[in-house]
């Protein structure tokens, strides 16, 4: 499964070679450079397009950059202090507690530890009767790797088709819970469709208490919808509810791992025990304190992405190719055929695309790149397309 394939050797060449370039060198904001010369740019290895993991291609803030640079000489301590300079920069922007953040090595640890403490065998109390149990019930399509930790741990999968909207079929998902764990992807990935926020609102108001819910919005800044908002402020009156957040999108930090989740403090002290210490390192925590002083980045991103997403669409619609209406920095879009061969096709051209979906087998997603990115894969798509 290629949930992850951002490139590690892009940060260590940052931390290294580039570390030494951005102290000679004056950082400069996200807005104030032409697209092509932003800080913290990814430049595709090899000639390579990648448009296939929903990275952001313009890279961190200028401030979280310059944060990293300055902090050079805090790698030989334990990452406690910043973790909680984090923690507490986070409760103070949703407007929670302390106790009630847990900070993670990238939202996909906080998947892994809510199917590690919500779902497992329901026959024996969970795996080694030190996890969870019960079933997992999610999407289909969606995120898969809560799925993949949860059958891992000998829970049940259970998994329904999006709506005709494309959207969680929600009163199929409350009927089959019990216990156990629902997840929600939203915006959901691949499809990078929402569920309403009435009908989801209305979903964790009635779930069982017994069965948790674990609401992913990673994609959340990138949403334009009036039909979406965030559940955080749901979290208080619903103790069985949780929400996952990452810097790796419109931050730009996928290669950097840091997430959290926000939930009440009896949820977090269940799933507090099954995390490794320090998880999270000191360098991807001083950037994601950096970032969220920088309020251009979240700004700058989405409108860059909302400018290179409407040109490819746009193009695309006048190819005769009708996408999934996208709340995301990427699209799926049905390319009237099997997927696979163009994926593969599209590769060979060093354009890197989305994988397949099963559910969705004549779709493509594709990842919402620079607009010269987007060129590059307009050009090799319409040559083999014919």
């Amino acid at each position: 499964m290629n949930t992850i394939s951002i490139s590690r050797r892009n940060f260590a060449r940052l931390l290294g070679v580039g570390t030494a370039a951005a102290l000679a060198r004056p950082v400069l904001s996200l807005a104030a450079q032409p697209e092509q010369s932003m800080p913290g740019s990814v430049t595709p290895l090899g000639g390579v397009v990648r448009l296939s993991s929903n990275e952001n291609p313009y890279g961190p803030s200028s401030k979280a950059l310059k944060a990293m640079s300055e902090a050079s000489g805090l790698i030989c301590r334990y990452p406690d202090e910043s973790a909680d300079q984090l923690v507490e920069a986070l409760a103070k922007l949703n407007g929670v507690n302390r106790d009630q953040i847990l900070l993670g090595d990238g939202s996909g640890e906080i998947l892994k530890l809510c199917a590690d403490a919500f779902t497992g065998p329901t026959t024996n109390g969970g795996k080694n009767g030190s996890g969870g149990h019960g079933k997992l019930i999610a999407a289909d399509p969606t995120f898969e790797a809560v799925l993949v930790h949860a059958s891992r741990n000998g829970a049940e999968v259970v998994k329904f088709p999006l709506t005709s909207s494309y959207g969680h079929d929600l009163s199929k998902m409350a009927a089959a819970a019990k216990d156990g764990l629902i997840y929600i992807c939203n915006p959901n990935n691949p499809t990078a469709s929402i569920t309403p926020k009435n009908e989801l609102n209305a979903f964790i108001a009635k779930a069982p208490r017994q069965t948790m819910i674990l609401v992913d919005e990673a994609y959340h800044h990138y949403a334009n919808s009036s039909e979406y908002e965030s559940v955080i402020p749901l979290v208080k009156d619903n103790p069985n509810l949780i929400v996952a957040r990452t810097f790796s999108k419109i931050y730009g930090m996928a290669g950097l791992r840091c997430g959290y989740c926000i939930a009440q403090r009896e949820t977090i002290e269940r799933m507090r025990p099954l995390q490794s210490w320090d998880s999270v390192n000191i360098m991807a925590l001083i950037a994601s304190i950096a970032s969220l002083n920088d309020p251009d980045q979240v700004t700058n991103s989405r409108r860059l992405n909302d400018e290179a997403k409407a040109f490819v669409i746009g193009e695309l619609d006048t190819m005769g190719y009708e996408q999934i209406p996208s709340e995301a920095n990427f699209i799926m879009f049905n390319v009237k055929r099997p997927v696979v061969p163009l994926i593969q096709a599209m590769k060979q051209r060093n354009v890197h695309v989305g994988r397949l979906f099963p559910a969705l087998p004549n779709h493509m997603r594709l990842t919402i790149g620079k607009k010269a990115e987007m060129e590059a894969f307009l050009q090799n798509f319409r040559k083999i397309i014919v």
